[in-house]
């Protein structure tokens, strides 16, 4: 049950929100805390007998009811395959989400999912602890764990007959680099000055006609996670959990390799960590090493995605901006080949 209206009234919107959306479930709950505001608000959700749920609150117009549905179908499929996947837990009503208003006078409306909480720490503080120890051996395991489940998920995916009604996003050419991509038109950046917006339209026009001129055959492209880095994969014991699913679409498997590199392509051991994922996407999966060639096209084409996917989030107000441009300039010879596209 919600908690009373004079109750909820003392709390901040989005936890008013939480509130009223919980009572959509049959899930009696003693506390609501907020973890994280990004694409979604999620909280966890204490159960009055110690149980514990994720709450979120889905950004309006991210995605549709379809598209949501069909993420759950997605995750649940994978579960059932071996995956260690989100569970979600059905409302009152067994359907999968709920809509809410985000304040009373119903100016925005989202639509709220709750599933099974899983206890742990993220993959990321594992890979720093190894970095820290002389000769950083541990991290390879954990790039090479990540890797598995990498390829666990595209076997799933590429074997999957899709449900009547699945509708997810295409991370293709058009996807990336289109007149409407995805995450934004990255060259229009409203944070990025006029040299610095001509260079992105170039290099837009580069990746572009290096996409077209990938396959999209079902060895090497299909259903992805789209954002399996190593913060959204939960270490509890031998237990890998992979979490946020939202980004999750059709696309390149290469992307996904190069999304999980991201983060460290600057490290002196680049070259190692993309090794080891490999070398653990192979123990699951065949991975050709034509495709393993694309993912420095795909580093760049990450890095151009997060300054679009900036210039559209007003809440973070351009940061990192200055600092993803000089990263694609770094990336793009590796991309395109000494000589460019």
């Amino acid at each position: 049950m919600p908690w009373p209206a004079s109750a909820t009234a003392r709390l901040e919107p989005h936890l008013r929100a939480a509130w009223r959306a919980l009572a959509a479930w049959d899930v009696p709950a003693a506390a609501i805390e907020r973890v994280s505001v990004s694409e979604n608000i999620v909280f966890r959700v204490d159960g009055a007998g110690g149980e514990r749920h994720v709450l979120r609150l889905h950004r309006p117009r991210y995605h549709t009811l379809a598209e949501l549905r069909s993420e759950q179908a997605w995750t649940s499929a994978l579960a059932q395959a071996g995956v260690d996947a989100p569970i979600a837990v059905p409302t009152r009503r067994g359907e999968g989400y709920a809509p809410v208003a985000l304040n009373v006078s119903g100016g925005e409306w989202r639509y709220a999912g709750l599933l099974e909480w899983v206890d742990g720490t993220p993959l990321w503080a594992s890979i720093d602890a190894a970095l820290e120890q002389p000769g950083g051996h541990a991290a390879l395991e954990h790039f090479a764990a990540l890797g598995e489940i990498m390829a666990a998920i595209h076997n799933q995916a590429s074997r999957w007959h899709l449900p009547r009604g699945f509708v997810r996003h295409r991370l293709d050419a058009e996807g990336f680099v289109g007149e409407r991509p995805f995450w934004g038109r990255f060259w229009e950046s409203p944070h990025a000055g006029v040299a610095a917006r001509r260079r992105l339209v170039e290099l837009r026009r580069q990746v572009a006609r290096a996409l077209r001129g990938l396959s999209t055959s079902p060895a090497v492209f299909g259903l992805i996670h789209a954002d399996l880095h190593a913060r959204n994969v939960i270490v509890n014991g031998r237990r890998l959990h992979v979490i946020d699913f939202d980004d999750a679409g059709f696309g390149w498997h290469a992307y996904e390799l190069a999304v999980a590199l991201h983060a460290h392509q600057r490290h002196p051991r680049r070259e190692a960590f993309l090794a080891a994922l490999v070398a653990g996407y192979r123990r699951v999966r065949p991975l050709a090493d034509a495709v393993v060639a694309t993912v420095p096209l795909f580093l760049l084409v990450r890095t151009l995605a997060s300054i679009g996917w900036t210039a559209t989030r007003p809440e973070h107000n351009g940061a990192r901006t200055d600092e993803l441009i000089a990263q694609a300039e770094t990336l793009a010879p590796a991309a395109f080949g000494r000589d460019g596209a």
